[in-house]
């Protein structure tokens, strides 16, 4: 059975209660629910992991590829536009990451505008809340089946 880690960046674990104009009404539960259920559907495995700290995003990366996971779906949050670090963490393991964002970071603040982590990755969604999460476990699923 195909395995994906679900990452979330600092302050996902904030969705529903902080800038609800922006990233929505429903909570991070909410989400992992959601997630977890797409998987069950998909007929893959999930782990689902938060961190606010920029060093667990990496270690977590890199520990996905040493527990042979298939996939990456990662929500860099606001290290999006400034982790070097974690766009090397990425680089630096042979497991497809998509890169996911609620909102749409293009309509947002220009600085905001700047990915340097997607570069790395396989694709990238943003603006499609929560749907955005669904989208990259579909197409990791179905890569890994045509594989």
């Amino acid at each position: 059975m195909k395995q994906f880690l679900v990452l979330n960046g600092p302050n996902l674990n904030m969705t529903g209660i902080r800038e609800k104009d922006v990233y929505g009404r429903k909570s991070f539960e909410d989400l992992i629910r959601l997630i977890e259920q797409k998987a069950e559907a998909l007929g893959v495995r999930v782990r689902c992991v938060q961190s606010n700290s920029e060093g667990a995003l990496i270690d977590a990366i890199q520990q996905a590829y040493w527990d042979g996971f298939d996939g990456i779906v990662f929500n860099p949050g606001g290290y999006t536009h400034t982790s070097v670090a974690l766009h090397d963490a990425i680089a630096s393991v042979p497991v497809p990451t998509i890169e996911v964002h609620i909102s749409n970071i293009h309509q947002r603040e220009s600085f905001r505008h700047t990915s340097l982590t997607a570069s790395a990755c396989r694709g990238q969604i943003c603006g499609l809340g929560f749907t955005g999460y669904l989208l990259a476990l579909e197409a990791l699923a179905e890569e890994e089946a045509a594989s």
